[in-house]
């Protein structure tokens, strides 16, 4: 006689998992089917409303109309953000006659008040214009741009860096995010690509 084959069914916890995530999947699938497209690019960006350092206040809505460049920073930054706005200033340059501005955001507004950014862009092109707030505002517009920024330990005189993510978020006519500028090109080069958004 040959022996006995044994058959073996799949334990009860197998089936109920496998059932389990089919129908996880069949319900995933339904709902990518049922929700609209997205942009990437709407979860950057938003409203706002700051200081300028002569006592205006500009929000997201005085930009409409044309491209603009936006850059979170702080005066006291020791490298990044000066080379950065010189990068843009040198790019803007290239551009006399264009309506394009540069926004630069500080991420420190304890010290950035708005006089101290309107004195520090005095440096560079004059369409960088430095913008502050509270620090409520600040920290709303860093939402809404997806910003990292954090207080550093306090030094022995008192004094602090900012730790920060650095991009340069070009903006269309509408306000709305259209890319992460690369400054590491010829200015020409960056020029003519935010000539094509004008």
């Amino acid at each position: 006689m040959s022996p006995a084959k044994s058959t073996r069914s799949a334990p009860p916890t197998w089936t109920l998992a496998i059932a389990i995530a089919a129908i996880a999947l069949v319900g995933l699938g339904i709902w990518i089917a049922a929700t609209p497209a997205r942009n990437p690019g709407a979860l950057i960006g938003g409203p706002f409303s700051l200081q300028t350092g002569d006592g205006k206040t500009l929000t997201d809505a005085d930009m409409k109309g044309r491209p603009f460049l936006v850059y979170f920073g702080y005066t006291h930054c020791p490298d990044v953000c000066p080379t950065t706005l010189a990068q843009i200033s040198v790019v803007l340059r290239r551009l006399p006659d264009k309506p394009i501005r540069a926004l630069f955001v500080t991420v420190d507004p304890e010290r950035d008040t708005p006089a101290v950014m309107a004195d520090y862009v005095g440096s560079f092109d004059s369409r960088v214009v430095g913008l502050s707030g509270s620090p409520a505002e600040i920290a709303a517009v860093e939402k809404a741009y997806r910003v990292y920024a954090r207080k550093g330990p306090p030094q022995a005189n008192g004094d602090y860096s900012m730790d920060h993510s650095s991009v340069v978020y070009l903006m269309d006519a509408n306000g709305a995010f259209v890319e992460a500028l690369n400054l590491e090109r010829p200015p020409e080069e960056v020029a003519k690509e935010l000539t094509g958004y004008l």
